[in-house]
């Protein structure tokens, strides 16, 4: 499947793996209005795509993402004069869909976090499946700093890290490395180099049939919403399916085999 045109991104696919990168290092990937479209943009696309089994989401130039553009703030704030509190609405707005489209992506997400891991970049952060931190980074919440709210990255914050430790960061605007970003369960891993941890993260990914992944990752954000007994009778549904599907088949008859299945590559 063809990946849509983009400015404001880097993409390279190669063995299953679409690689994301935001690629505006001059303002350390700032995330703009145009960035936020093109990265939605593309999460349609390799949804609807099998041969992508994991998407790698990175920042250029040694940063993640220093959180939303001020141009753009300073845009709305024109628009604003004849649109009033909806063109920040808008724009705001425009980025919790983001969140919730990488957040659902069927592909296993990894986020690898170097430099800035700022506001937005933070959000994005905890909408992946699996992140790891290069140790130096520096995170933070620093909206309030600016007399500004985290108003769509607060829900998956909490999420991730629970409202107590959200509350402290917040109302702060407190920075932090790698190192407590590990301890306080936003990243898996921290790392003085990232590099060798993603290729050993990958090569677990692909052991693992992408199949069997996207309805175990979406199973899995069900239990935060969907009543105990309802999600398990659906859970039932969904081993059955999977247990007569092609990958269990293909899996069950590797195991007996004692041979590594189609997928494991």
């Amino acid at each position: 499947m063809t990946l849509p045109a983009v400015t404001t991104l880097l993409l390279e696919r190669a063995q299953g793996v679409l690689t994301i990168t935001l690629n505006r290092p001059d303002v350390r990937n700032a995330m703009s209005l145009a960035m936020v479209e093109e990265l939605r943009a593309v999460l349609r696309t390799s949804a609807a795509d099998a041969s992508i089994r994991a998407l790698v989401l990175r920042g250029a130039g040694g940063h993640f993402c220093a959180g939303g553009d001020i141009k753009d703030m300073a845009g709305a704030r024109a628009r604003a004069q004849t649109d009033g509190e909806d063109a920040y609405r808008h724009l705001n707005r425009a980025f919790g869909a983001l969140l919730e489209d990488a957040q659902n992506a069927p592909q296993v997400l990894i986020a690898v976090l170097e430099g800035a891991v700022l506001g937005g970049g933070f959000g994005l952060a905890c909408v992946s499946d699996i992140a790891i931190a290069q140790s130096g980074a520096k995170f933070g919440l620093p909206e309030t700093s600016l007399g500004i709210i985290p108003a769509q990255i607060a829900p998956f914050v909490v999420k991730r890290i629970g409202l107590t430790q959200t509350r402290r960061l917040a109302l702060t605007a407190a920075r932090f490395d790698g190192a407590e970003a590990l301890r306080l369960g936003l990243v898996h891993f921290a790392e003085a180099e990232v590099e060798e941890r993603l290729a050993q993260v990958l090569e677990q990914v692909r052991q693992c049939a992408p199949g069997a992944n996207a309805a175990t990752k979406a199973l899995l954000l069900a239990t935060e919403n969907e009543p105990l007994n309802t999600l398990l009778d659906e859970a039932a549904g969904l081993f059955a399916a999977a247990v007569v599907g092609e990958e269990g088949v293909e899996g069950t008859m590797a195991f007996m085999q004692k041979r590594k299945p189609g997928w494991a590559v």
